[in-house]
């Protein structure tokens, strides 16, 4: 599961790297801390986007083994409104909360 904790983490990574747009942004600040039962992480660039998440690891050695990740990000926008996102991922799926985020 160590492995797995790893290779989630090094996802996150790449997809925030891959989901940056291209105009020349560049990391402000970044901080990671991988740890067996879970992870944090803090990023932010110069183009004003913002990214925090905590997970840790539930039910450690049995067959629920499951990690919950909480966290929010935040960006400028092309209108230049800044949109802030919180959200959970866990055994109930992504729940994102955002005032731009219509409620079900």
């Amino acid at each position: 599961m160590k492995c797995a904790l790893a290779i989630v983490c090094l996802g996150l990574c790449v997809a925030l790297a891959t989901a940056a747009p291209t105009n020349d942004a560049t990391i402000v600040s970044q901080t990671a801390d991988v740890r067996p039962d879970g992870y944090s992480l803090q990023l932010e660039t110069s183009d004003g986007t913002k990214r925090q998440e905590e997970a840790i690891l539930n039910n450690i050695g049995t067959e629920d083994e499951a990690i919950s990740v909480k966290g929010s990000f935040s960006y400028v926008g092309d209108d230049g409104v800044v949109y802030e996102v919180n959200f959970v991922a866990d055994q109930n799926g992504y729940q994102p909360e955002g005032a731009h985020i219509p409620k079900v």
